[in-house]
């Protein structure tokens, strides 16, 4: 089976913002990197994304069907969302950062909920033995811990897999 992970295009958000599952826009223009991206995948796909429209917009360009599924989202990062990384007060952000995969942002999610979601739909997809490639657009976190999955790498080291915004990564299973 092969399946193209595929991030999301970059947001309007500065850097440093922490946006996770806030429905933010891309930063136009992105129709030349969607180009791009559409040209290393099949064009018969099954193509699943994560319902945010950061992600719907370049799925819906890639297939004129998709199938949208809640486990592919960004982490939540609860209180966090939309506030500078630099503004978070180091009473709360020291622990998570000790230990991100199990600790959970206030009001939010830790990597490992996460990666049980993930590891959900990723179970479930491969069960249903596809015969086209399938693609997932979704956000780094969602592509990291599938990358976690696949390569049996600890979720602790989740962050040596660098995922840049618009890239396309093929697993041949």
């Amino acid at each position: 089976m092969e399946v193209y992970l595929v991030r999301h295009t970059e947001t309007v958000c500065e850097k440093g913002i922490c946006y996770g599952q806030t429905d933010v826009d891309l930063k136009v223009p992105f129709i030349e990197q969607f180009e791009s991206i559409k040209k290393q995948i099949p064009t018969d796909a099954i193509v699943y994304s994560s319902p945010l429209s950061r992600c719907t917009q370049l799925a819906n360009y890639l297939s004129s069907e998709i199938i949208t599924d809640s486990r592919l989202m960004e982490m939540y990062f609860g209180d966090w969302e939309m506030k500078k990384w630099d503004a978070i007060p180091e009473i709360d952000y020291t622990p998570w950062m000790t230990d991100f995969v199990n600790v959970s942002v206030p009001n939010g999610e830790s990597f490992v909920e996460l990666h049980h979601r993930v590891t959900a739909f990723w179970n479930e997809t491969l069960a249903q033995n596809h015969t086209q490639a399938v693609v997932i657009v979704s956000h780094a976190g969602v592509i990291r811990s599938i990358l976690c999955i696949v390569s049996n790498l600890p979720l602790k080291d989740a962050f040596m897999n660098k995922v840049d915004f618009g890239e396309v990564i093929q697993l041949k299973l």
